[in-house]
């Protein structure tokens, strides 16, 4: 018996030593191309040969590349301030309020965010051109919030389900308002789930592509993986490596130190489902 558990242990740390190796070798290997110029990026090699930060250089003192951080920046979280506050207060009335059609309410939420992004592109571009915020950061504001509420909304309500029943009748009583109830009373047993899914939103933002090219047409309103996307060289057939991966360890390592600061958070998020009275 002893020989199977350690048998098993180990293959298990194994596993788990592949996994990771895995999932990190392609931002490591993207950091020692960073650091690459000239024939090096196309020399394979596994190990820092140089620490050449003519990349970084270039990428950060490009015409518009810091602007396209702060767009990103700014587009990202403006959505999570705002799919937070519309999925808090719809959580709490899908969860605490009984009404006609909740359930088939909740499935149809849960339904929209089946919709893959190109085929709601073009009524969505013609939508934002409607509105007049083509070329502006809110036309990708707004078209994040939509596809991100579903998700957020979903989860709150779960987890919000399964908040004592106990809490919010004692707030009823000593006179407390739903939004009070709401702020002061659910939102710090919400912290884990709010945390969870407002990262989770902030990535998908951050990150997203589609959008951000079709409702930008600028390169000062563009967010960074346009930008990117976009990095030309010095000809037209030169693809610009060393910038490129530059340019994607810069807006990486900010997505990564968010997810090691919460990530006791996430993790209370994604595997509690309420608080156990």
């Amino acid at each position: 018996m002893q020989a199977q558990s350690l048998i098993a242990r180990t293959g298990f740390y194994i596993a788990v030593v592949a996994i990771v190796v895995i999932a990190v070798f392609p931002f490591y290997y993207a950091i020692l191309t960073s650091f690459k110029t000239g024939t090096q990026i196309f020399e394979v090699t596994y190990w820092p040969t140089s620490f050449d930060l003519s990349n970084y250089r270039t990428v950060l003192t490009g015409r518009t590349f810091p602007q396209n951080v702060l767009n990103s920046l700014f587009v990202a979280t403006a959505t999570v301030c705002l799919s937070l506050l519309l999925a808090v207060t719809a959580s709490y009335a899908l969860a605490r309020v009984r009404f006609r059609g909740r359930g088939l309410l909740l499935i149809t939420i849960l339904a929209v965010s089946m919709f893959p992004q190109i085929a709601v592109l073009a009524g969505l571009f013609e939508l934002i051109r409607f509105l007049g915020l083509f070329n502006t950061p809110f036309a990708l504001i707004f078209s994040y919030t939509i596809f991100t509420l579903p998700f957020t909304v979903w989860v709150l309500t779960t987890f919000m389900r399964d908040l004592p029943v106990e809490i919010e009748e004692a707030a009823i009583v000593d006179g407390a308002t739903p939004w009070v109830i709401i702020t002061k009373v659910f939102m710090p047993l919400l912290w884990p789930a709010l945390v969870t899914t407002g990262l989770l939103a902030f990535i998908g933002a951050w990150n997203e592509f589609l959008f951000a090219l079709t409702f930008t047409s600028s390169e000062t309103t563009r967010t960074v993986p346009v930008a990117i996307a976009l990095l030309s060289g010095a000809s037209d057939k030169e693809i610009p490596w060393g910038p490129i991966m530059a340019a994607s360890v810069i807006v990486t390592v900010p997505l990564v130190v968010l997810v090691l600061i919460f990530q006791r958070k996430i993790v209370a998020g994604l595997t509690a489902g309420g608080v156990k009275g």
